[in-house]
């Protein structure tokens, strides 16, 4: 089944205070021996976040507040950016080409996806930020290349030869949903107030 999604991010300033990271689905089996069985049925973690609990300008939550009914709350997914996690590279590092290797030619093939590695495990990175994709092949930056933004697909303009090395570089978004369907406003004063976290959830298959 499709899922609604808008190609819109969360306004930047509301996602500063935020916080989240990375959680795993992992299923203990303890053995009468007192030994243990681990497995998880996820392959790649899920993003989790709360944003709006630094918020004090009635202003700034009634843009929250209206990007919340527009997503008409859980239902439509989007963009937001996680300033912990949002390039092929370190946080503070500079984008580059060589950043994170997408695939090896074979003479053939011209359609590759984006992604990031952390360590063993690879990210498939769905929603580049346009503008921001460098790509290389053999080492050798390119821009012969077309980007769908909301895929994260990059099409070459010609096959990269056998063997030869694709990598790219590029800033990202997670695509979320809020994962409540309330929001809740607490006025502290005539022109200022108190919101309770507001969580948000990584989808896939978006």
């Amino acid at each position: 089944m499709s899922q609604i999604f808008d190609e819109v991010t969360i306004p930047a300033r509301l996602a500063f205070g935020s916080t989240g990271g990375v959680e795993r689905k992992t299923e203990v089996v303890e053995l009468a021996s007192g030994h243990e069985r681990r497995s998880t049925p996820w392959a790649m973690g899920r993003r989790r976040y709360l944003v709006g609990a630094g918020l004090r300008s009635l202003d700034d939550m009634a843009v929250l507040t209206a990007f919340f009914e527009a997503r008409q709350g859980r239902l439509r997914g989007f963009r937001f950016r996680d300033f912990a996690d949002y390039k092929s590279c370190a946080p503070s590092g500079v984008v580059s080409a060589g950043d994170q290797v997408i695939g090896v030619g074979d003479g053939v093939r011209t359609a590759f996806s984006l992604c990031k590695a952390y360590g063993a495990v690879t990210r498939a990175i769905a929603k580049p930020m346009a503008g921001t994709v460098k790509l290389a092949v053999g080492g050798v930056e390119t821009d012969g290349f077309a980007l769908d933004a909301a895929t994260g697909a990059v099409t070459l303009d010609a096959a990269p030869g056998e063997g030869k090395v694709v990598t790219a570089g590029f800033w990202f978004d997670t695509p979320v949903r809020f994962d409540t369907d309330r929001l809740e406003v607490t006025l502290d004063s005539f022109e200022a107030g108190r919101m309770a976290a507001v969580p948000l959830v990584e989808i896939r298959g978006v």
